[in-house]
């Protein structure tokens, strides 16, 4: 299967007529046709079914065509990153944080670092829910996570970066945003959203408040789903401060509790690149500067 027969099939996929795809890619139709042919051999299964009409996608041909479409975008950012890579570096700092706020400083300290090590590349990578794994796969340098999440990661060495404590997240146009903290009684009679992919501290507040029977609760998808909620007037949410963006559409007010979240970073233990650890002593640095900074 060459990069020319998965683009022949993509494009295809989208107009489902021969004629036209084949020039919008500037080949021939016999040419087109006869590499689609030769793909299909290759997988054993058709791809498309053939009409007067044009051409429609087989159940099998759909799926497949799915995860092309995804690997051709893989390929291409794989190239992008490359010519990237070898126009300026000599060496790539890769780090997995699940959101782009989680390490709110990380644009500061990327200018920072550039300024010393201006041959080595920082890649953040956003990866939601897949990040230790990709990490395991040695696809990070770093891993932003909670100490909770690395005791079952093994070959690590793990570095502070920052506590987090947890907010009530409300409209601004809400009663509590005016409060400078917030108790279980506030919420008594509200609505509050819960789930989506909770860390375990946050669920334990979640639940403790829920077992009061003084407040009503809906579940949550993911985080940027509570947000839409919060956003329609449907309840209020809690969640950890490393995922403020600090954008200002929300009031974040501290809330009233024990719990909270260690937020580190992770690097494989064989790494010992020097700017490695200049890159983490940065961001770091940034951190314990920030003494008054709501995380």
């Amino acid at each position: 299967m060459t990069t020319k027969q998965i683009d022949y099939c993509i494009e295809l996929a989208h107009t489902l007529n021969f004629s036209r795809a084949a020039d919008n890619l500037f080949v021939s139709q016999p040419t087109f046709s006869y590499q689609i042919k030769l793909l299909e051999q290759e997988v054993g299964f058709p791809i498309f079914e053939r009409s007067g009409k044009g051409a429609a996608l087989t159940p099998a041909g759909a799926q497949f065509v799915a995860f092309l479409a995804g690997m051709r975008e893989d390929l291409k950012r794989a190239v992008e990153q490359g010519q990237n890579y070898s126009a300026a570096y000599r060496d790539s700092i890769s780090i997995s944080l699940m959101v782009r706020q989680a390490v709110f400083f990380l644009p500061e300290a990327m200018r920072l670092f550039r300024q010393t090590h201006p041959q080595v590349q920082i890649v953040p990578l956003f990866q939601y829910e897949n990040g230790v794994e990709a990490f395991l796969r040695r696809e990070a340098d770093v891993l932003f996570a909670l100490r909770e999440q690395t005791r079952q990661i093994p070959n690590i060495r793990v570095h502070d970066l920052f506590e987090s404590r947890i907010y009530l997240i409300a409209r601004r146009d809400d009663p509590l945003a005016e409060r400078n903290r917030i108790t279980e009684q506030d919420l008594f009679g509200r609505t509050l959203m819960v789930g989506g992919g909770s860390p375990p501290a946050l669920k334990t507040v979640q639940h403790r408040l829920i077992a009061t029977g003084q407040i009503d609760y809906f579940n949550s998808a993911d985080h940027d789903t509570t947000l839409t909620n919060v956003a329609a007037g449907r309840g209020v949410c809690l969640a950890p401060g490393f995922l403020n963006d600090h954008s200002g559409q929300f009031a974040w007010i501290p809330f009233d509790c024990s719990e909270h979240f260690s937020c580190v970073l992770c690097t494989h233990r064989d790494d010992r690149r020097e700017s490695l650890s200049a890159f983490l002593a940065a961001l770091r640095q940034l951190y314990t500067d920030a003494v008054a900074f709501p995380l």
